[in-house]
């Protein structure tokens, strides 16, 4: 007897209209048991680098087995590859192949690739539909993929991990007393700025709670954002609407607002334009 696995949406789709509900019905049609979930379908529209990210965010902290399905395709009908996915650490992504597994293959992870044949790897009757793989290619073999993770085996067109699309990253530099990183993505809820910048920085060069930085924020070179920051264990360590330095939840380095939204307080985006610099100025407290 084969054991079902979870299975996880992430769409740019919004909830507005039926496409999401199509999805699951697919899905559910296939499996009807099937443990169906959300990662989000609030992605910003056509934006692959979130998409990316949202993946790295989620897909280490469910069990092997589980099957995500992420849908930001712009490119849709055109000659971009469908692709199955399976991570090192056993979770499956099914997934165009336009740069939504950057973040993956360079934090968790590559074992395998397959690629998905479109014209009859598909949901029956679909056949003449173009534009909405979502519910014709992906999430109907992201269910059977759930219901039997052998039927990975069952995309017999082997990819070489190294040659499917990825986003350039740029790395974080570590020179000691002045750390630097881009910003990978904002707090959609709460406006901080979660950096590329791994804690194990701050803790190689010794840095401790209550240590001040000047922190500069540049887009394409150009300062946006200049000030001395403390680096905290908690919000609640500075007064509200402070700037503080904390590690977020991927034990990276987040800088926010107690209470306010840093992103809007200073029209920040994402990605490798946005660059973030951190000098450590202050080695004790106030």
């Amino acid at each position: 007897m084969t054991e079902k696995h979870s299975l996880v949406l992430q769409t740019d789709f919004g909830l507005d209209d039926g496409a999401v509900s199509a999805m699951y019905g697919v899905a559910k049609t296939v499996s009807p048991n099937l443990d169906i979930y959300d990662l989000t379908h609030n992605i910003p529209q056509y934006d692959i680098w979130t998409a990316s990210y949202r993946l790295y965010q989620t897909v280490k902290y469910w069990p092997a087995g589980t099957v995500f399905v992420s849908v930001v395709d712009p490119g849709v009908g055109s000659n971009r590859k469908s692709i199955a996915v399976k991570t090192k650490t056993g979770q499956f992504i099914i997934t165009p192949d336009n740069g939504t597994i950057t973040h993956i293959a360079k934090h968790v992870g590559i074992e395998s690739v397959r690629e998905i044949n479109e014209a009859t790897d598909r949901l029956p009757g679909s056949e003449k539909s173009n534009t909405f793989h979502g519910r014709d290619v992906y999430v109907y073999n992201g269910a059977k993929l759930a219901t039997d993770n052998a039927h990975f085996d069952n995309f017999t067109n082997e990819l070489d991990p190294k040659q499917i699309r990825q986003l350039n990253i740029f790395d974080p530099q570590n020179h000691g007393d002045e750390v630097s990183g881009t910003i990978d993505v904002l707090d959609i809820r709460y406006g901080s700025v979660w950096t590329n910048i791994p804690f194990s920085f701050f803790e190689k060069d010794n840095v401790q709670y209550g240590d001040y930085f000047d922190v500069v924020i540049s887009c394409r070179g150009k300062a946006v954002f200049e000030k001395k920051i403390k680096f905290v264990k908690t919000f609640a360590d500075v007064n509200l609407g402070e700037p503080l330095i904390y590690i977020n939840s991927l034990v990276n380095i987040g800088i926010a607002l107690n209470q306010q939204s840093f992103a809007d307080a200073f029209d920040l985006g994402i990605g490798n334009d946005w660059k973030v610099d951190l000098k450590k100025i202050e080695t004790k407290g106030e």
